[in-house]
């Protein structure tokens, strides 16, 4: 397993847990955001795909993506109780370029050189289910399986580093967000840097 596998090998048990709690939170009300309303959120700083990829040319940040659906109550979970949090929207507008991206919205994007669309978008189905975004395969499949909210971690060259699904808490997000804004990945592997970490946030 290569040092960015780690991350998901660690975290996957901490998240077997929250399943019953993520079944139920996928019935509440559904709220459209599509990709060409990309807002922020108490305080973190949205781009889209392609300004993040312009701004990380001129000053080099990784860029972090939370793909994201309409209907996914998780997503829902993660915008509300963890990318609210004051702490997390200082460190990610600090050392990242945030990225919002509806994993199956229907306008193209171009990433890496590449133009990427979503042949199966259905506009009748805009509020609901829809086909998967050519980018979602191309950023947040893991090992051939694509999950709800995914946080994907791309270096400033546009490699994926790590796509991290499921709901994570900004306690559970801070050693991540650590890893890879901080760059620590570049000189350890993840189970190395867990043992030496020391986590700064506590109960706000």
């Amino acid at each position: 397993m290569n040092r960015n596998g780690t991350v998901l090998a660690w975290i996957r048990p901490q998240l077997f847990a929250m399943r019953t709690l993520l079944i139920a939170l996928a019935l509440l009300p559904l709220v459209a955001f599509t990709q060409s309303t990309v807002k922020s959120t108490a305080g973190i700083q949205w781009l889209s795909i392609e300004e993040a990829q312009a701004r990380t040319k001129k000053e080099p940040r990784p860029l972090m993506v939370d793909v994201y659906t309409s209907w996914c109550g998780p997503c829902k979970m993660l915008d509300a109780k963890t990318f609210s949090d004051p702490r997390l929207a200082e460190f990610v507008n600090k050392h990242f370029y945030p990225v919002k991206f509806n994993a199956e919205s229907g306008g193209s994007v171009t990433f890496n050189g590449q133009k990427l669309e979503n042949p199966e978008y259905d506009a009748a189905r805009a509020t609901g289910r829809n086909g998967t975004h050519q980018l979602t395969y191309a950023i947040a499949n893991v090992q051939g399986r694509i999950a709800y909210p995914t946080v994907v971690y791309i270096d400033s060259d546009l490699n994926v580093l790590a796509p991290v699904q499921g709901y994570l808490t900004p306690d559970q997000m801070e050693p991540i967000l650590n890893y890879f804004g901080g760059s620590h990945y570049k000189a350890k592997d993840y189970q190395t840097y867990m043992s030496e970490f020391k986590p700064k946030w506590g109960t706000p």
